[in-house]
């Protein structure tokens, strides 16, 4: 038992490896409790599994040891063997354990060849090349770029660099894809349309003569909040209602984008209505005063609620 000398120097040395071992560690010991989950058909506790895997590479690093994770080789071992039960996993590790303080002398007979077989195998049975061969045939290229660039740096530079890169470069396509679904679509009054353009637009419905209507789809957040400033202004329009029924989720961005709307309303005399906010853009709004500003009895809660306020705006 040993306490680490601790320093400020080698936290900042260690913090970037640190992160990085950790969510490999809770990626490889999560992608084994599903695997166990799919043999025995039952379903793991992923807060109880990271929880206990982090106290014991906490003590195991008391002892001189290193971060451990859950294997798929040896759950599946496990599994195949009649364990069910977090009892099996803990008998497995007293078994290891006894091994290692009482047949150590005997293990280190074995010879190295027979370990390096071993070794050949149990890595060519990780490298997982014919998901690697899927994914480059079936993959959008956002992500076979990402899995190329993450396997040239792991093997030029090492997993550290790589790890990072790979999460930055997936965080930013993730944004992209967020930007590119987002859309704002002005609404069209049924009584401008003819008779064919009304059959096949049966959901249609009928907006009074002073207001102005958009419907805003995907998540108001700082990639694709320049977006939403584009309304247009009419002649004799004085309410503007903006749907947001398709809005799971906003950020301070899609909050200022929404304050300088109101702010442009304001200025041409609009009065600005919304509909349907779901519960999370609520809550943002809510905590920065926005529904104040906006007027409690200007957020309904549904279009025909918001169509029925407009109108009584005329």
């Amino acid at each position: 038992f040993t306490i680490p000398q601790l320093s400020f120097g080698l936290i900042r040395q260690m913090i970037s490896p640190a992160f990085t071992i950790a969510i490999l560690a809770s990626i490889e010991s999560l992608l084994s409790c599903v695997v166990s989950d799919g043999m025995i058909g039952s379903h793991h506790r992923s807060n109880a599994e990271l929880v206990g895997q982090g106290v014991g590479n906490m003590m195991s690093a008391l002892f001189g040891g290193i971060p451990a994770t859950g294997a798929i080789a040896r759950t599946a071992a496990n599994v195949k063997n009649g364990g069910r039960t977090p009892i099996a996993g803990m008998m497995h590790a007293v078994t290891l354990l006894l091994i290692l303080l009482f047949l150590m002398p005997y293990a280190s007979l074995i010879p190295m060849s027979c370990l390096a077989s071993i070794l050949i195998m149990v890595a060519y049975n990780m490298s997982g090349w014919r998901t690697f061969v899927h994914m480059l045939k079936k993959a959008p290229k956002s992500d076979i770029a990402v899995l190329v660039i993450t396997l040239v740096l792991t093997v030029f530079f090492d997993l550290v660099v790589a790890i990072e890169f790979g999460m930055v470069l997936a965080a930013f396509l993730f944004l992209k894809r967020m930007s590119d679904v987002a859309a704002v679509r002005q609404w069209v009054d049924k009584d401008s349309l003819d008779d064919n353009e009304l059959s096949e637009n049966t959901d249609l419905k009928h907006v009074p003569n002073n207001t102005v209507v958009y419907e805003i789809f995907g998540s108001l957040f700082f990639g694709a909040a320049n977006d939403f400033l584009n309304f247009n202004h009419e002649e004799g329009k004085n309410v503007l209602i903006l749907r947001m029924r398709n809005v799971p989720a906003m950020d301070i961005s899609g909050l200022e984008a929404l304050e300088e709307t109101l702010e442009i309303c304001q200025k041409r005399g609009m009065t600005l209505i919304l509909s349907h906010v779901n519960k999370q853009p609520y809550h943002v709004m809510e905590k920065a005063g926005f529904i104040e500003k906006v007027g409690q009895e200007n957020l309904c809660e549904n279009i025909d609620a918001s169509l029925k306020r407009a109108a009584s705006l005329a």
